[in-house]
């Protein structure tokens, strides 16, 4: 049958479309993966030992494909494996298999961070034979030995990443680094954290690959960088990165100032010195120029007009010195500014900002903190209208904050502490919109918090602390529910803590220490708070008791010191589970420690001058991480129990003006970080211990421990350290705020302490401060009280201590505060230019001692009689009731002779029985009136 010609047409238009649709579906096909190729890898899969997450599990013998495999990539046309991406934070383990080298098509291969490695623990040399590799990363890998010189066979090698290669958390060290001029098409080079130390020459080198664009060798312990190049073939180099190898030199002695095709250039941490080349200024490529941490020994005079394409411009702690305002000129002015940001903190600048600054239109960043800076902050700083972080902190401003910087509708983050910047905080300031941060701390701002700060839905970092801002807390804050940080301690704030603080339930810190606050601190105040970790409301006038439920249960700190809390402390401090610091010193507290059942973390346990009594808690024993223990000046009584020895990690112990009795448990000595133990002004007897020694934390041998002091730091608890800490010392109360953790003290005084001075206490040459006053210790001053050479204070008044004054005691060359008076010290003073300075500044220190001669004392030595004076003045120390004592016991003895005489002469057994039972009540006597007297002395000398 004939077909007209229409139909025809048609027939061809349909062949055409199905013949299309056939090609089409042919193109989208994927090829199978070639079968020796899959094999190779179903080989490498074999020498993986570790694949935690599985990774390989797709790589199966049933699973033909192998180009849909993980990790694999395939040739779209030929089915070859090009792509082998393995580092992928997936913790494989193993060896890396030779049958990689039938892979012979693979242009990638990333084994970053994985835990694989070569023969012997080695970077497999066969890798050098993958010919087509244009791509390799074995960054952060673990492998011993040096990167084999057969990678310069990978002639087409354009990304080769060897960063991090280490063994044994030990860099990998490179004697030889030739074998890189061998690969002509390499770009991206990145050797960071290896060691090249030992090559001198490695600029040569590199310069001998004129195609990189990055090269990246940071703290690879370079020994310099003012090696001279004829001729530099890095024309195409753009990013240059040779931060922290403490080159040393002069900056402008550095082979790159010449790469003007460079657009990063980084040297941070270099402390390069001297001036800033001239050949700077025509880097005109440059976009990111880190220079920072140069150790403030550079100085920059080179103008930088011309560096249009300038974003980014870090200079912190590198210019020794420096005019801000002349600075701020030199910086780039063309037409289209692209400077972002502007990094000049803690570089010595001095002078004054003025409006000039006003063409860095485009800066997103402005730090000029920790410098010199004077001078009010100018007003066209409302200008940069792009500006989103102002960082002016800790330089010399005066003046109000102006008006202007309501204007900047971009700005975040403000930062103004540490100036002396006077007035009200701006109303525009609540203009800002965007502001998330606001740091307004240790000025001298004054007026109440403004209203206009209520539109504070972003921030979530507020500080107003250290100022003189007054009038209340507004109930506005419970609007800024973003705020994590809230500080407006050491202000003139008064009235209470209004309820909508409840509202706050992002709150981490809450910091309302130093001011004139009152009222009442309830539940309601705290039971929505759940993420706050910091509570400092130390020194107001809170007052009533302690909320029942703090229900804050990511408490850290909890500190509530120098109020008028009364009461008792809850029981339900025992739930808080994370609390490290508890401070409710200086209250009005009552009763017992709660008992808690549970184990706790405490580190601090500050609760001295309350009111609290009762024995100590066995409970207490179970606080094992416990370093600083303050109970003194409260009510406790009973006997030191004897697991204090279990809290090893004390190292502060204050149990100071209780009325703790008993003798001093043995286990204390166990304590072997201890640094500070006071047990003064209790009712404490029997001997001091003596396996002192063993307290080695107050030896110069003694190492710091990390643990406590880094705690301080890290968990911003710095309010208590940041103030006070009494100490007695040198017959007086010295207060220390962070340098209490190096004041290592003993002090036992005002006790009852008999027996000697054990020697043991000699081997603790670490302490400061040694005070064993007022107590009835006798025997002899240790003879080698002079090994103690760190001694800055030493007491030992009031005891009976007897014998020579040891003369090692003139070694003690820190000795700055010494008393031995009243004890029954005899012999000559030991001579010493420090005991005669001591001396000097207080005649009293010997006083008391009647046995005591020689100089500085008018006593003379000579002779076996005293002088007469002497005489007198034994006389005159023997207090009237002694007198009146042996006075009225004489003459009874004498009228009691002639009652009893005869009947004695005649009768030998009454004679023996009346004169045993008067020795026996003459000894009582005696011993009574003394402890008496001696009391008595105490008790008026403390009154």
């Amino acid at each position: 049958m004939a077909r007209s010609p229409a139909e025809f047409v048609l027939l061809l238009m349909a062949a055409a479309i199905w013949s299309f649709f056939l090609v089409a579906g042919a193109g989208q096909l994927q090829p199978s993966c070639i079968g020796r190729e899959r094999d190779a890898l179903l080989a490498f899969k074999q020498g993986i030992s570790d694949d935690p997450k599985d990774y390989l599990g797709s790589w199966r013998q049933e699973r033909q494909d192998c180009c849909q495999w993980a990790g694999i990539t395939c040739d779209n046309v030929t089915g070859h494996v090009v792509k082998l991406d393995l580092g992928q934070g997936n913790y494989l383990a193993g060896q890396i298999s030779p049958s990689l080298l039938s892979l012979e098509h693979l242009e990638y291969l990333n084994l970053w961070g994985t835990g694989l490695c070569g023969p012997g623990g080695r970077v497999p040399e066969f890798l050098g034979s993958l010919k087509n590799l244009k791509y390799l990363d074995l960054s952060g890998m673990s492998f011993s030995g040096m990167v084999p010189p057969q990678f310069g066979n990978l002639s087409k090698l354009e990304y080769l990443d060897l960063s991090r290669i280490h063994f044994n958390n030990t860099q990998m060290v490179l004697t030889d680094i030739s074998w890189l001029t061998r690969l002509p098409l390499l770009a991206q080079l990145d050797m960071s954290l290896i060691n090249l130390s030992s090559i001198a020459d490695w600029p040569l080198v590199v310069n001998k690959i004129p195609s990189l664009k990055l090269l990246r060798l940071v703290e690879c312990s370079l020994s310099s960088a003012n090696q001279s190049l004829t001729h530099l073939n890095l024309t195409n180099l753009h990013n240059l990165d040779l931060s922290f190898n403490h080159f040393g030199h002069p900056i402008a002695s550095g082979w790159f100032w010449n790469l003007t095709s460079i657009k990063d250039l980084s040297l941070d941490s270099n402390y390069l010195y001297g001036p800033f080349p001239d050949a700077l200024a025509n880097m005109t490529s440059l976009q990111w120029l880190d220079l920072q941490n140069m150790g403030n020994k550079a100085t920059m005079t080179v103008d930088l007009k011309k560096l249009c394409d300038l974003e980014e411009l870090w200079l912190d702690g590198s210019l020794s010195s420096g005019n801000i305002t002349e600075f701020l000129d030199k910086l780039p002015q063309c037409p289209s500014n692209k400077l972002q940001y502007l990094y000049l903190s803690s570089n010595n600048m001095a002078g004054i900002l003025s409006n000039r600054m006003g063409h860095l239109t485009n800066l997103f960043w402005f730090d000029i903190s920790y410098n010199n800076i004077t001078g009010a902050i100018p007003l066209g700083i409302g200008n940069l209208s792009c500006l989103q972080s102002l960082v002016l902190s800790n330089n010399f401003l005066t003046g109000a904050i102006p008006l202007g910087i309501g204007n900047l509708s971009s700005l975040e983050a403000v930062y103004l502490s540490n100036n002396f910047l006077t007035g009200a905080i701006p109303l525009g300031i609540g203009n800002l919109s965007s502001l998330e941060v606001l740091y307004l701390s240790n000025n001298l701002l004054t007026g109440a918090i403004p209203l206009e700060l209520e539109n504070c839905t972003y921030v979530y970092q507020l500080d107003l602390s250290d100022n003189n801002i007054a009038g209340v807390i507004p109930p506005w804050l419970g609007n800024c529910t973003s705020l994590r940080h809230l500080s407006l301690s050491n202000n003139l704030l008064t009235g209470h803590v209004p309820s909508k603080i409840t509202l706050l339930g992002n709150l981490t810190e809450l910091a309302l220490s130093n001011n004139n606050l009152d009222g009442v601190i309830t539940e309601e105040h705290l039971v929505t708070l759940k993420n706050l970790e910091h509570l400092d409301l130390s020194h107001n006038s809170f007052s009533g008791p302690l909320p029942l439920e703090f229900g804050v249960y990511k408490l850290v700190e909890l500190t509530l010191s120098s109020n008028y809390f009364s009461g008792h402390i809850p029981i339900s401090v025992c739930t808080l589970r994370n609390l490290l610091v508890l401070d409710l010193s200086d209250n009005l507290l009552v009763g017992e420690l709660p008992r808690c059942s549970q184990e706790p973390n405490l580190v601090f346990l500050l609760l001295s001058h309350n009111r609290l009594s009762g024995k100590l808690p066995s409970s207490l024993k179970n606080y094992k991480s416990l370093a600083f223990m303050d109970l003194s000046a409260n009510n406790f009584h009973g006997t030191l129990p004897s697991w204090i020895g279990d809290l090893v990690y004390l190292r502060f112990l204050q149990l100071s003006q209780n009325f703790f009795c008993g003798d001093i448990p043995l286990t204390i000595t166990n304590l072997k970080r201890l640094r500070q133990l006071s047990l003064a002004g209790n009712n404490i007897s029997g001997v001091i211990p003596w396996s002192l020694s063993n307290l080695t934390a107050m030896t110069q041998k003694h190492t710091k421990r990390p643990g406590v002091d880094m705690f301080v730091w890290y968990t911003g608890y710095v309010g208590k350290f940041g103030e006070v800490w009494p100490i007695v010392m040198k017959r007086q109360e010295l207060k220390y705020g962070k340098g209490i953790f190096n004041v290592v003290g003993m002090d036992l005084s005002l006790n009852y302490l008999t027996g000697e001075i054990p020697d043991g206490i000699t081997s603790l040459n670490g302490l400061l401060n040694l005070n064993f006053s007022w107590n009835q210790l006798s025997e002899k001053i240790p003879g080698k009280i002079g090994a103690m050479k760190s001694l800055e204070s030493l007491d030992l008044s009031r005891n009976s201590l007897s014998g020579e004054i040891p003369t090692s005691l003139a070694d003690l060359t820190y000795l700055s505060s010494l008393d031995l008076s009243y004890n029954n010290l005899t012999g000559r003073i030991p001579v010493g230019r420090q005991l005669d300075t001591l001396y000097l500044e207080n005649q009293s220190i010997y006083m008391g001692n009647i046995g005591l001669c020689g100089p500085p004392l008018e006593r003379n030595c000579s002779g076996n009689n005293a002088p007469e004076h002497d005489n007198q003045q034994k006389i005159e120390k023997v207090s009237e009731p002694v007198l009146f004592f042996y006075f009225g016991l004489g003459s009874g003895l004498v009228a009691g002779l002639w009652v009893v005489f005869c009947t004695l002469l005649f009768k030998k057994v009454w004679r023996v029985a009346y004169f045993r039972l008067f020795d026996k009540s003459y000894d009582k006597a005696y011993v009574f009136v003394v402890v008496t007297w001696g009391r008595i002395n105490r008790e008026r000398i403390e009154t």
